[in-house]
């Protein structure tokens, strides 16, 4: 009776732990997985797992077997090692252990791990602010150098172009001389604004109207011309607690972005969808709140791995004119929120960035 008690606390114990279990034994079956090793591997529970030889059962996780095996094979068992699944995407934290029965006798093994994947994206974020703070102090004061001899070109263009009136040519050149120098000092605004640290001011903002109005400012801001848009809202998508000015900065930036890319021609569909939160912690953190993923997508030229890569680098842009800070913003402005932005393309298949923030956000600054 006792016994049969100690047994049921030890399986509760490994199915309850906030770590991912996988025990096999010396003949290579599966003999126990728990709920979260489930979880983290993308694997859907089954009681009829067990018993079965753990090569079959793990096949879509051909790094995790090789790392099982190695129970068996070597002496050298890896202790807080990493590695990261290709069926998820998500990196691991793992230890392998060895199980000996009361003589000794090697009987199976144990991989303990856990989800590092939203510690990955903390560490990103938090280099990022580091890399946002030096290279903020750097084009701000440059900017400002640059600033006060443009707004001087631009007003002694205006003083020449009264004093040429009658001379078409002289004229027609100082007309470039004053666009060019607008075309700067846009850039040089630009740039203030994306090393500015980000304060948000939080209130409840209804993402549809987030929406409607940055594809009125995106259409100022970027030729729209026959592009046509489908916005769809799952009903059950609640207010966000959120900085609505940075939202609409964030969206706009998105669909004058894809109105580029599709030169005056094309479709983009906006869709939004409520994720809801965790009710448990997701490798050794504090259970994911619920999110609300907004999605746009366009089926203009698409970009290549490389491109892809870097798309979100700050002065990174493949454009003739372009300053490569509107994408940068665009991640500035989610990660402020606490959320994630994620991007597909490859050429000729358009392009889709999915933006996912917390309906109640920790709020954070970024850039300093």
């Amino acid at each position: 009776m006792a016994e049969a008690r100690t047994d049921r606390f030890f399986r509760h114990l490994v199915f309850n732990l906030r770590a991912g279990v996988v025990a096999i034994t010396d003949e290579g079956d599966l003999a126990a997985v728990n709920d979260m090793g489930y979880r983290v591997l993308g694997l859907t529970p089954d009681a009829s797992h067990l018993g079965r030889p753990f090569a079959e059962v793990l096949h879509d996780c051909p790094e995790v077997c090789q790392v099982l095996q190695r129970a068996f094979d070597t002496d050298d068992l890896p202790n807080r090692a990493e590695m990261r699944l290709r069926k998820t995407g998500r990196a691991i934290g793992y230890s392998l252990s060895r199980i000996h029965d009361d003589n000794g006798r090697l009987v199976g093994a144990t991989l303990f791990f856990r989800d590092l994947t939203r510690v990955e994206q903390i560490e990103e974020r938090d280099r990022l602010r580091d890399r946002l703070a030096a290279l903020g102090e750097m084009a701000a004061a440059i900017a400002h150098e640059v600033k006060n001899p443009l707004a001087s070109i631009e007003v002694m263009a205006g003083v020449l172009k009264r004093q040429l009136h009658d001379q078409p040519e002289a004229l027609e050149t100082l007309n470039d001389i004053i666009k060019e120098s607008k075309l700067a000092n846009a850039i040089v605004v630009e740039v203030l604004e994306f090393v500015r640290p980000i304060q948000l001011q939080v209130e409840r903002s209804a993402l549809d109207e987030i929406l409607k109005d940055s594809i009125t400012m995106a259409e100022a801001k970027m030729r729209r011309g026959a592009v046509s848009i489908r916005t769809e809202i799952a009903p059950d998508v609640p207010a966000l607690l959120a900085d609505a000015h940075q939202l609409r900065q964030l969206f706009t930036n998105l669909l004058a972005n894809a109105f580029e890319a599709l030169g005056g021609d094309g479709h983009v569909d906006i869709s939004a969808e409520l994720i809801p939160g965790e009710d448990e912690p997701s490798g050794g953190l504090d259970p994911l709140p619920p999110q609300v993923a907004v999605e746009v997508r366009d089926n203009g030229p698409g970009m290549g791995p490389d491109d892809l890569e870097r798309i979100f680098s700050p002065f990174f842009t493949t454009k003739p004119q372009g300053t490569g800070l509107g994408l940068a913003i665009v991640r500035k402005v989610v990660d402020a929120h606490d959320g994630r932005i994620t991007a597909v393309s490859a050429p000729g298949r358009g392009a889709a960035f999915k933006v996912t923030l917390p309906v109640v956000p920790v709020v954070r600054s970024m850039g300093r």
